[in-house]
């Protein structure tokens, strides 16, 4: 008998991942924008980015421990409620003559609790379904994001120019808080170890399994974890910092130029993720390697452009068309490869 793809657990899941990505989402394209109006540097941009990603890359095997060990659904309403206050209390302080700290220390908090809640909730979706539906589930959680961020950048842009950062802080905010109260819903059976061990002897033993696992028993996972964590660092250096630089600074375009290219990358994000939906039976490990040669096929032309007398549209529907190419191979590459490991 086939299980229903969405039950009761995985609505609720799907609903929080909507509000906890509209605010995120909207946050982060806001305050992108005022760091490169308020300092014109790409540096200090990449710089702020860089930093606000180290939390996450250190924190996250911890996540994972914290997940396998207490309840899943009170860790998500913990972390969502105080997502929102760190920004409420943040929201306080800017704009202001400490903003740009300010914003970094935000930046850091929420790529902190991130490296929580992320292993928590992709551990949750192989405990509400199973067989197929596991690849199907990580697809629409995949595509709920891609929505959500070919939505939030056009309306964000608007919602920026119009009113200001502070605003955005506070949508935001209620965001979080409604994606707590939604995981309140969430019903996952959870049972106490049945031995108590110190802190320490409990991470020596889960780092230790996790290792040997890695190593010996399933190395396939490890490669497919660097490999997917390598194509992370790329498009994360290409599409997060790049090009919103190139859209704002080089090219001088205004933020709803930059809005409307973050919704048409969303829509390749979500074309991305239907194809592994669609083709979940025939995509196979080695056909990845396609869409990393696609990466740097793509970014030919986005050099070409500056190297021709070109209109300033004209390179920017260029840039756009390629880095949308991107966002598609990367949602694709992501979708399937989370959904092997």
């Amino acid at each position: 008998m086939n299980q229903k793809l969405f039950t009761r657990n995985f609505t609720f899941l799907i609903f929080r991942q909507i509000s906890s990505l509209i605010g995120n989402f909207s946050l982060k394209f806001a305050l992108s924008m005022y760091i490169l109006e308020q300092t014109g540097s790409a540096s200090v941009f990449a710089g702020l980015l860089a930093l606000s990603m180290l939390p996450t890359v250190f924190l996250s095997p911890f996540g994972g421990i914290l997940a396998d060990r207490a309840n899943r659904r009170n860790i998500m309403v913990a972390l969502d409620l105080l997502s929102g206050l760190s920004v409420l209390i943040a929201s306080f302080a800017v704009p202001s003559d400490y903003d740009i700290i300010v914003i970094g220390a935000l930046l850091l908090i929420l790529s902190a609790l991130a490296a929580f809640e992320s292993p928590t909730v992709q551990a949750c979706i192989p405990q509400m379904l199973s067989g197929d539906n596991v690849i199907k589930g990580n697809a629409i959680v995949n595509q709920v994001a891609s929505i959500a961020s070919l939505l939030t950048p056009f309306l964000g842009s608007i919602f920026y120019t119009r009113f200001g950062i502070r605003p955005v802080f506070y949508a935001a905010v209620i965001c979080f808080f409604v994606t707590a109260f939604l995981e309140c819903f969430i019903r996952l059976n959870y049972k106490k170890p049945l031995k108590k061990a110190g802190i320490t002897a409990i991470l020596k033993e889960d780092f230790s399994m996790s290792m040997r696992f890695l190593r010996y028993e399933q190395p396939g996972i490890l490669k497919l974890l660097l490999l997917a964590a390598s194509v992370s660092l790329f498009v994360a250096g290409t599409a997060v910092v790049g090009f919103p630089y190139l859209v704002r600074t080089v090219l001088e375009l205004s933020a709803n130029h930059y809005g409307v290219a973050e919704s048409a990358m969303g829509i390749a994000s979500v074309l991305g993720s239907i194809l592994v939906v669609l083709f979940a039976q025939k995509l196979q490990s080695r056909h990845l390697i396609l869409v990393l040669v696609s990466f740097g096929i793509c970014l030919i032309p986005c050099g070409i452009v500056f190297m021709l007398p070109l209109h300033t549209f004209t390179r920017y529907l260029i840039l756009l068309l390629m880095f949308c190419a991107c966002q598609l191979g990367c949602s694709l590459f992501s979708t399937y490869a989370i959904s092997l490991i």
